[in-house]
Order: structure tokens, then C-alpha cells, then sequence
């Protein structure tokens, strides 16, 4: 079985009600959800803009189609929360993203896999490493570890754990 990870992330609306019934709604599209980090608070971001906080966590799960389909199922569960892609970085009620799929590595035009950008956020590294301590980048081979320290400390010192918010079983 290869371990699959998506990140949620919300700052409108109930964010960590909103992540409860995107995760049930996966169920329904042959997504078994296997572990969930807590919930994660971090500042909005690029700093200054006034938007609210956000909430994120990092779900481990199964899937036994592409991670093309994966990434449709995603689309369309955040477009049927409110979710509209018209500005970069704009508030959103849902943002679904595939961290990891396996140990495969993908660049096409729609989809980069492992996701491009997660080794410099902590709002992806942090909630990743509560379910996946021992997560390794199949391009370079370091560990969740490695890319944690690289962080910036203000990130780190931003971010604030909330708990624990969804049951697997």
C-alpha cells in the first residue's frame, strides 16, 4: 500500500467543521482516511493583507486510482465548498492539495508531485510530521526532519497547535 498525503487548509467560514465533512465527503469517493493530524493554526499569508488565519491539517489516506483522478476528486470537492480560483493566495473556504503520493515523483503541466513548495511551509511540515514522522522526499531522500529545521524560526514560532479534531474510525 503506498501512503498517500493531502494537506487541507481553510481560513473562511468554520474551517475545522469544514475539513470534518470534506474528510466524510472523501469516504464517499473511495478515499479511505487513515490518520489526521491536529489542527494547525498559521498567519495568512503574504503578511499584511488583513486576511484571517488559517486552519490546516495533513490527512494520510488511500486511493486506488491516479493522482490525476485524486486531484479531480479534490477540485471538485473544494469547488462544491465555495471554493473559486480567481486570486493567488485569496481567502478560501477549502484548499485541498496531494503532498505525497508513494514514493512517486510527477511534473505535468496540472500536477508536481512531491507538492513543490510543502519543504518551506510549516503549516504543511508540521501537521505532515504528526502522521508521517518518518516521511522522506523520494527526490533527495531527507527527512520531514531535515526540511523542518530548515524553516525560518518566525514561521515555526507562528504557528499554533489546536488539537485534535477528526476520528478515523
Amino acid at each position: 500500500m503506498r501512503d498517500i498525503y493531502i494537506a487541507l487548509g481553510a481560513n473562511l467560514s468554520n474551517p475545522k467543521q469544514t475539513f470534518i465533512e470534506a474528510l466524510d465527503k472523501l469516504r464517499s469517493e473511495d478515499v479511505e482516511i487513515l490518520n489526521v493530524s491536529g489542527l494547525w493554526k498559521s498567519p495568512s499569508w503574504p503578511p499584511g493583507q488583513g486576511h484571517p488565519d488559517y486552519l490546516n491539517a495533513v490527512a494520510k489516506i488511500s486511493f486506488k486510482g491516479t493522482p490525476a483522478k485524486l486531484l479531480q476528486t479534490l477540485n471538485d470537492l473544494e469547488e462544491s465548498f465555495g471554493r473559486e480560483r480567481q486570486e493567488r493566495n485569496a481567502p478560501r473556504p477549502l484548499d485541498l492539495d496531494i503532498v505525497s503520493f508513494g514514493q512517486r515523483i510527477l511534473d505535468s503541466e496540472t500536477l508536481t508531485i512531491p507538492h513543490p513548495r510543502m519543504f518551506t511551509r510549516g503549516f504543511v511540515l508540521l501537521p505532515l510530521e504528526q502522521v508521517a514522522p518518518n516521511w522522506r522526499d523520494p527526490h533527495s531522500k531527507n527527512d520531514l526532519q531535515y526540511y523542518i529545521a530548515r524553516l525560518p524560526l518566525q514561521d515555526v514560532e507562528a504557528m499554533k497547535y489546536i488539537g485534535t479534531f477528526y476520528q478515523c474510525n
